[in-house]
C-alpha cells in the first residue's frame, strides 16, 4: 500500500508564502510521477501542478503558474509545493498524489493519479 501524507499547510496572509510538502513511503520513490491537487469548498478538486518521475519536467495549472513551484527530492522521497503571492482565492485542502504511469496529458487529470493523501488545508486570509 502506498502511503502519502503531506504536512506544512496553515494560514497565511494575502501575497504571503507557504511550502507544502509531501512524504510517501515507497520502496522506490522516483518510479512515481507526483502531483498536486485542490479542492475549494464547494467546488471541484482541480490540478495544481505535476512533476516527472525524474524531476526534469514540470506541470502547471493555470491557477499556480508563475506563482507556485513544484519540487523533489528522490533521495527524501519527498515532494514539494512551493507556494508565493497566494490569494484568498487559493484557500483550499491541497492533495498531494502519485501514480506509475502518468505522462504527457494525463499529468493534468484529477481522476488518473492512483493513491492520495489525506489533504493539508491552506487557508489566506485577505
Amino acid at each position: 500500500q502506498v502511503q502519502l501524507v503531506e504536512s506544512g499547510g496553515g494560514l497565511v496572509q494575502t501575497v504571503g508564502s507557504l511550502r507544502i510538502a509531501c512524504a510517501i513511503a515507497v520502496h522506490t520513490f522516483s518510479s512515481y510521477a507526483m502531483g498536486w491537487l485542490r479542492q475549494a469548498p464547494g467546488k471541484y478538486r482541480e490540478f495544481v501542478a505535476a512533476i516527472s518521475r525524474s524531476g526534469d519536467s514540470t506541470y502547471y495549472g493555470d491557477s499556480a503558474s508563475g506563482r507556485f513551484t513544484i519540487s523533489r527530492d528522490n533521495g527524501k522521497n519527498t515532494v514539494y509545493l512551493q507556494m508565493n503571492s497566494l490569494r484568498p482565492e487559493d484557500t483550499a485542502v491541497y492533495y498531494c498524489a502519485a501514480d506509475e504511469t502518468a505522462y504527457g496529458t494525463t499529468y493534468y487529470r484529477v481522476d488518473y493519479y492512483d493513491y492520495w493523501g489525506q489533504g493539508t488545508q491552506v487557508t489566506v486570509s485577505s
